[in-house]
């Protein structure tokens, strides 16, 4: 597995989101996260990225075989840089650098030479179709377009897991519909784990697991054979 969660629990004040989840994500697979808008969905996704901390101290949180559930500052944040990438359902990319620039940020961020960092910047954009858009900036680009961006920075230091909370929820139809096919070639491409939150019900289908949430707890699981990559329907 490569992500383990036990007793993940949260409170917002007096409000119960997370309710005792345990959760278990195999490697290599595209995984969707679905349910009702108050599900909790987004604060699991958080917990499991490392960006929010659950109430119970004795929780578990192993991601590609390490323990990181007592990791702290710069400890945490250079794991994360690592081992962990993020997609948003806003891009949030940089609108005075150019797309190269803000897909290589998280690999000057940790440590890598900037030609070797430019150089996988290069090859990722390349590979989510936007190879000729190398030197454009957010603003040149289509919704679409810094998407894609958005998707090749959360690859550029070939993290073992991807978490996305909805990441096609601002894209129009046709769009949505290759932004999905695109986390099927890179998974098969690049062995890439991707973890979604998702309200799109043909991007959960696909998925070869669905993990159904409601009332801050997991309602079900469901193991799917997803389509081949680039077949409609």
């Amino acid at each position: 597995m490569i992500v383990r969660a036990r007793n993940i629990s949260k409170h917002f004040g007096s409000l119960r989101v997370l309710r005792n989840v345990d959760l278990d994500i195999p490697a290599g697979r595209v995984v969707s996260i679905t349910g009702p808008s108050g599900a909790g969905k987004t604060t699991l996704l958080q917990i499991l990225g490392t960006l929010l901390k659950p109430d119970d101290s004795a929780h578990q949180l192993d991601i590609a075989g390490r323990s990181v559930a007592q990791l702290r500052g710069k400890a945490l944040a250079e794991f994360r840089n690592r081992h962990i990438g993020f997609v948003f359902q806003f891009h949030y990319l940089l609108p005075e650098f150019t797309a190269l620039e803000n897909v290589a940020l998280p690999a000057y961020i940790g440590g890598t030479a900037k030609s070797d960092a430019d150089r996988r910047a290069r090859e990722i954009l390349e590979l989510v179709g936007l190879g000729e858009r190398l030197h454009h900036r957010p603003g040149e680009l289509s919704g679409g377009e810094q998407q894609r961006v958005a998707v090749a920075r959360a690859l550029i230091n070939r993290p073992e897991v991807v978490f996305a909370d909805e990441p096609s929820g601002n894209l129009d139809w046709a769009n949505a519909q290759k932004l999905h096919r695109l986390f099927f070639d890179l998974q098969e491409q690049l062995g890439t784990t991707f973890v979604i939150v998702t309200h799109n019900h043909e991007l959960a289908e696909m998925s070869h697991v669905i993990y159904e949430m409601r009332d801050g707890s997991i309602l079900n699981t469901h193991q799917k054979n997803p389509p081949s990559v680039g077949e409609d329907g």
